[in-house]
């Protein structure tokens, strides 16, 4: 897994910068019911998305919490005084604070199948009656996008994916959140080339194979002997899946 400490500082411009961020602020708030008066994002990382859900829409008063102190850190310097070090498993705020919650690139971080539990039973917690979680899911499948890269990569380890939509889903119903709503978001600026995933599998970016491991290297040598090197392949399309908690 990647650390964020090391990452926080250039991790906007890694991850598509302010077009990926206003496509994914997009995405949330068109699952966000306009009558929401408080939203909670978790993982809130630099806080680039999150500055965005806050000016978007009057009225509507946004907190952020972070695990990693570098990444809470540059979203504080967008957000003073509304963001937190918190744990999504265990966050710090009252029962049914929030009128919405969102979590956009966070369970496919967690490892174990009872962390992402954890994540939406929290989540549900804070909500109040009646108010909506939003999250992506399926993330790992997203940046399967049928190219030359998926390709090489398509034998490669992999770990077992535990954001599927279903999984999730199951996790919302023990909580009391139902299915209200579904919507797809594009990673803009996060179209592979094979160049930049090699440097990717050198820097620990597929789990399964961490740097120094002989596989990397079998892979980045597949990678390197494709065409258009520097020449992005298309953007990932992320799904975003809405829950309202019942009451």
């Amino acid at each position: 897994m990647l650390d964020y400490t090391e990452e926080a500082e250039g991790y906007d411009v890694s991850r598509g910068g302010e077009p990926r961020a206003a496509a994914a602020a997009e995405g949330v708030l068109r699952l966000v019911p306009h009558r929401a008066r408080s939203l909670l994002d978790v993982a809130c990382g630099t806080g680039i998305v999150t500055r965005r859900l806050a000016a978007s829409r009057a009225g509507l008063r946004v907190t952020g919490a972070d695990l990693t102190y570098a990444m809470a850190r540059h979203a504080a310097s967008r957000l003073p005084g509304t963001v937190v070090l918190a744990d999504c498993r265990r966050l710090p705020f009252c029962s049914g604070e929030f009128d919405a919650v969102a979590s956009v690139w966070l369970l496919h971080l967690l490892r174990r199948p009872e962390h992402v539990r954890a994540a939406v039973a929290e989540s549900a917690r804070v909500l109040r009656p009646g108010g909506v979680y939003v999250t992506t899911v399926d993330k790992a499948a997203a940046h399967n996008v049928g190219s030359d890269i998926d390709a090489v990569l398509a034998s490669r380890p992999r770990t077992p994916f535990l954001d599927t939509s279903r999984a999730v889903a199951t996790y919302a119903a023990e909580h009391g959140l139902l299915p209200a709503g579904l919507t797809r978001f594009p990673g803009r600026g996060q179209g592979r080339s094979p160049r930049r995933t090699i440097a990717d599998l050198h820097r620990g970016w597929f789990v399964t194979l961490p740097p120094g491991h002989p596989l990397a290297e079998v892979y980045a040598a597949r990678l390197a002997a494709l065409p258009d090197q520097d020449r992005p392949r298309p953007d990932p399309w992320f799904t975003l899946r809405a829950f309202r908690k019942a009451g």
